[in-house]
């Protein structure tokens, strides 16, 4: 019996291990408000995927188009790999490709003609060996709609610190 539970937190924390955030886009909830998410593979060379493990992914500028029936991601820079040379290594703004199924693409195809949103990408995290990216079908938000959201979350961080004194 002992060494049953010994086993199964050795293997929660194989688990976690295996699922690491890699980069985030932190402005992007900040901007926008998420509606939905979407989780997808991404098309990448291997210098780039050794740059994306070393963390040397930014995302924040980065949008997601839909573009002959695939989705393609735009503007986020990866760093050249510092093992490899000038030859070998890729280009640090290049268009990938992102992996879905075709109905969650002509879903995403729908909503983004008929209410005017923006797919944009959240995050990159390694589930087990694969690198995943996270997308998300976003509204914009204006100024106000900003301060409105900071005001908020500044009342329920009073709150809970209020509740801990008592």
């Amino acid at each position: 019996m002992a060494g049953k539970g010994k086993g199964a937190t050795a293997a929660a924390k194989k688990r976690l291990e295996a699922q690491r955030l890699l980069a985030d886009n932190r402005l992007a909830r900040h901007n926008y408000e998420i509606l939905e998410t979407l989780e997808t593979g991404i098309e990448l060379l291997g210098t780039e995927v050794k740059a994306i493990r070393a963390g040397k992914a930014n995302l924040r500028d980065g949008f997601c188009l839909i573009r002959n029936g695939e989705l393609q991601l735009h503007n986020v820079h990866i760093a050249g790999h510092e093992q490899a040379s000038k030859f070998y290594n890729h280009e640090p703004l290049r268009v990938r490709t992102l992996l879905a199924h075709r109905k969650e693409i002509n879903r995403l195809r729908g909503n983004l003609d008929q209410q005017g949103l923006t797919l944009i990408p959240l995050n990159i995290q390694l589930k087990g060996s694969w690198i995943k990216l996270v997308i998300g079908l976003a509204k914009g938000r204006k100024l106000h709609d900003k301060r409105q959201e900071e005001r908020r979350k500044q009342d329920e961080k009073d709150l809970r610190s209020a509740l801990k004194r008592l």
